[in-house]
């Protein structure tokens, strides 16, 4: 339910007047009962499409490919020359086709879209003076929104205050570079890209603050009323499904060939006009793999789904099967590769050491000195100028930490989260220092500048900053010593501060203040350029994830390199990449930005291609990292959660951004998202995308020789002028009901031994590789004299056709339960357990099932009457069954020899990359 309320546009309007024209209140919001009346009154703040290709349109798009062109002219055929049940039947076998084919692309894109849904954009809302994050959806016209640097703007707003705020609306306006918005009044008649007192739906914040009122919500936003024609859907298109399409295609003209060559050989021996055609007939449909693409479409949808119960979710379908052949990923370290739950542990003040006690974002903890001295006492008060500093980190910030029981978690970002615990642990209250010293203005945190600053009022007006130690002291002039009194800075002793620090793996932040004046109201980045007095050094850990460890080493066994892009100091990066083992030929390469900015395009791909750490890297570096390393011919995953990581995220060619603390440009730009933001989801979705591949190859490999051997089968007897071992109709039924019922339960397949020990798959690789054709061979080979001998054994013993037929498809079927084990799972567990190498069998109860049902319907196929008449077959006696069941015996060493020649996926090491 949405109601349009665009009656008018408010850039011509005051913001006092706008705000009163939605009774809101440009401090408090609006109020609880309000947004009840609005929701009610206009519904859900999301866009209202266009529904899909309609059921119907959908499902006679199933018919739409070339192998399935050839069934429906074969049934037509076969109508004219007046076998209506041959005729029937085919065309039955070809709905059932569509039918599965409908069915399990609709729970395909029904999985991929539930699971887009599921991730929610979130506003930053003012409702009842509380500042609240909420479902976008859950906007209602009136709110009071603030936006920030990486935000996605969530409705039509018209701007009331703002602080360098930057909004790109390319997507909307076109035009290319982001707006400066201001607080104007404009003109009624200003075009849509002039409008700078607004921001609209769906653009992006790339730099500063704002806040703004909602104007419009849903179809009623500037992007609802162009978007209003879209049509809603999900592509299944991929580049594996693409490459399908072009075997179907290629296989095609094979199979005409092969049909007229059939029909035109058979005609020259003399042979009857109907019954070369009906040997025609059988050859086409024998060599089209009519279950191919419905278990193609299953299993990838399946990868979707095992990936989002992994915490990886899929934007974009051709990430399923990319994800698996990635052969380097670039990882963010903090919260990724971390925790993401800093500690301060060390200060620096004046030139003496403190450390705390403590962990996590836990208030409780004590501050003393590394190295007290005699006159110390443990109730003591700490110096001022431990204070100070602590009191710069806590003033400058814009995090609160929270209490849930025993555990405490921060409301914002890790880093000042941290800055608050050591506070607290000082004695400072938050509260009662912002009361003291009331914030006038701030300046917030931005990559480009990499400090955060805030002016506050007093007895005196200060300054605090806080940020990297490279951007605070080419800006200071002075210190202050252990007596809290202002110096000379010694940047040599800073630096060398910074080294001890950094070399225990701890995140260095400085702070520092200015002195101003009364008449400072506001705050500008050049009244920071100069004369600031250095206040100390906090250097805080962010510990490893232990299971980001274990990632790591397993995404190395894999062959796949990882490779640590942080923001911090070098040392820290250096510290944390030892202690996770993220290291080249056991080696730790590690590079600044500023080092790579100097250096010429080969000497940066050189260091791109031996470096394991990269430390102060700018946002256009990363995006030079994807692609020094994809023009080194890797596959590249990028992780990145800022604005900033837009660029190299759209790059790389698997783009992972963080579900819970990623800015919604990083979303946008991404195919992967990760809900838990954890390195150790990456390394299982690359395994899931490995195991898709897999099961898909299984497929491959279980039904194209089955079509090998009733090709073969029925092109020599025509050659030699015989009875054809099996007919058109028989054909069907095993390339459809049999093969897709057995061949189904591959795509459910859990992962392979050792699949996580092979090098990674190149991506430009064949679909049928040599030593898979060299599979599809043997095994054809061996289904085509199963076939052939049976059905000749059968009539020389005086059985009729029809029984000889039937006997001889119910010995492939017999033969093809053994050979599914032999590729299965279930294979490779019997063969461990006989090996010794493993006591348990494992479950595989979907693969069993599959079989089972198998047999039921093919016990059906030759004991009904009705199926005896439609598929020409004949009933057996429980001797003729058994003896059909003989043919398990010689498959058990063709399947043996079939692994040897093409092994799949083993427990192999991967070679070093």
């Amino acid at each position: 339910m949405s109601v349009s309320l665009r009656s008018r546009s408010y850039h011509d309007c005051a913001e006092e007047a706008t705000i009163q024209a939605f009774e809101s209140d440009g401090e408090q919001g609006l109020t609880a009962e309000i947004v009840v009346q609005r929701y009610q009154q206009y519904g859900y703040n999301e866009l209202e499409f266009k529904p899909g290709k309609p059921a119907w349109l959908r499902f006679l798009l199933q018919f739409h490919q070339p192998l399935l062109y050839i069934l429906l002219l074969a049934g037509a055929v076969k109508a004219l020359l007046g076998s209506w049940p041959d005729a029937v039947v085919i065309w039955g076998v070809t709905l059932i086709n569509a039918v599965i084919g409908y069915v399990q692309e609709a729970k395909a894109e029904g999985a991929i879209a539930s699971l887009a849904k599921a991730v929610t954009t979130e506003a930053t809302v003012i409702r009842d003076g509380q500042t609240l994050r909420i479902p976008s959806r859950d906007l209602v016209p009136g709110d009071l929104v603030q936006l920030s640097s990486g935000d996605k703007v969530p409705a039509d707003l018209r701007l009331t205050s703002l602080r360098s705020l930057q909004v790109d609306e390319s997507a909307l306006t076109g035009e290319s570079l982001p707006v400066q918005k201001k607080i104007v009044l404009l003109d009624a008649d200003t075009p849509l890209a002039e409008r700078l007192n607004m921001a609209y739906a769906g653009s992006f914040v790339t730099f500063g603050q704002g806040r703004g009122i909602v104007i419009a919500t849903a179809s009623a936003t500037e992007v609802g009323q162009i978007s209003q024609s879209m049509e809603q859907g999900v592509s299944l298109q991929t580049p594996l499904t693409r490459k399908f399409d072009q075997f179907s295609r290629t296989l095609l003209y094979c199979i005409l060939a092969l049909a007229a060559f059939t029909f035109a050989v058979g005609l020259g021996q003399g042979g009857d006009l109907v019954k070369m055609f009906d040997a025609a007939v059988a050859l086409a449909v024998s060599a089209i793999p009519e279950g191919l693409p419905a278990v193609v479409t299953v299993t990838l949808a399946i990868g979707v789904n095992r990936m989002a119960a992994r915490h990886a979710i899929i934007r974009k379908l051709p990430a399923v099967e990319t994800v698996g052949s990635a052969t380097v990923i670039c990882s963010d370290k903090t919260g990724t590769l971390t925790e993401n739950q800093m500690t301060v542990q060390r200060i620096y003040v004046g030139g003496d050491y403190y450390q705390t006690s403590g962990g996590g974002y836990s208030p409780h903890g004590e501050i003393t000195p590394v190295e007290p001295g005699p006159a110390w006492t443990a109730d003591q008060d700490l110096p001022p100028v431990v204070m100070e500093c602590l009191t710069a980190g806590l003033l400058c910030n814009d995090s609160q930490l929270k209490q849930q029981g025993n555990s405490w978690s921060v409301m914002g970002d890790p880093t000042e989260g941290a800055l608050i615990a050591a506070a607290k642990k000082a004695g400072l209250s938050q509260s009662g220092l912002n009361s003291a010293r009331s914030r006038l203005d701030s300046i917030p945190f931005e990559s480009e500048y990499q400090y955060m600053a805030t002016l506050h009022d007093g007895d005196h007006r200060v300054i605090y900053i806080k940020g990297s130690v490279e951007a605070l002291l080419s800006r200071c002039s002075q210190m202050v010593d252990r007596d809290h009194q202002p110096v000379a800075l010694a940047r040599e002793a800073i630096e060398e501060a910074v080294e001890t620090l950094a070399s225990q793996g701890l995140r260095v932040l400085a702070c520092a203040k200015k002195e101003v004046g009364h008449h400072y109201h506001e705050l500008e980045h050049e009244h920071i350029e100069t004369d600031l007095i250095f206040l100390g050094l906090l250097g805080m850990i962010d510990p490893p994830r232990p299971e980001a460890i274990a990632a790591v080493q397993a995404c190395q066994k894999a062959g796949i390199q990882v490779k640590m892009i942080t923001g911090d100091h070098i040392m820290t990066a250096k510290a944390i990449a030892q202690r996770m083992g993220i290291t080249q030929n056991g080696e730790i390469q590690a590079f600044e930005g500023r080092t790579l900015a100097k250096m010429d395009d080969q000497q940066i791909a050189e260091s791109i291609s031996t470096g394991s750490v990269f430390a102060r890297v700018a946002p256009a570096q990363k995006l030079q990292l994807v692609q020094s390393l994809q023009a080194q011919g890797h596959i590249v995953a990028m992780t990145g959660d800022g604005v900033n990581d837009a660029p190299a995220l759209k790059q790389a060619d698997i783009g992972i951004a963080m579900g819970k603390d990623g800015t919604e440009v990083a979303r946008e730009s991404a195919d992967m998202l990760l809900t838990d933001d954890n390195f150790a989801s990456i390394e299982a979705a690359v395994e899931e995308g490995r195991t898709v591949y897999q099961n898909l190859r299984k497929a491959i490999a279980f039904l194209l020789p089955v079509n090998g051997g009733e090709s073969m089968t029925i092109l020599l007897s025509t050659l030699l002028a015989r009875e054809l071992p099996i007919d058109s109709l028989q054909v069907l039924w095993l390339n459809m009901i049999n093969s897709i019922t057995m061949t189904v339960p591959l795509a459910f397949e859990p992962k392979s031994t050792g699949l996580m020990a092979q090098a990674p798959r190149d991506p430009n690789s064949p679909l049928i590789t040599k030593k898979l054709l060299n599979r599809i061979i043997a095994v054809s080979a061996f289904n085509w004299i199963l076939i052939f001998g049976m059905f000749e054994w059968v009539q020389r013993t005086g059985g009729s056709v029809a029984l000889a037929r039937t006997m001889a498809i119910q010995s492939l079927v017999a033969a093809r339960i053994i050979y599914l084990i032999s590729i299965s799972q279930l294979g490779a567990n019997m063969a461990n357990l006989i090996r010794g190498k493993t006591k348990v069998l494992g479950k595989t109860p979907i693969l069993l099932v599959g079989i089972a049902v198998a047999v039921i319907l093919q016990v059906v196929f030759s004991q009904w009457s009705v199926m005896n008449e439609l598929f020409h077959t004949a009933p057996l006696t429980w001797q003729q069954g058994l003896i059909c069941l003989l043919p398990m015996v010689p498959m058990i060493p063709m399947a043996i020899f079939a692994n040897f020649i093409d092994p799949g996926p083993q427990t192999v090491s991967a070679p070093k990359r």
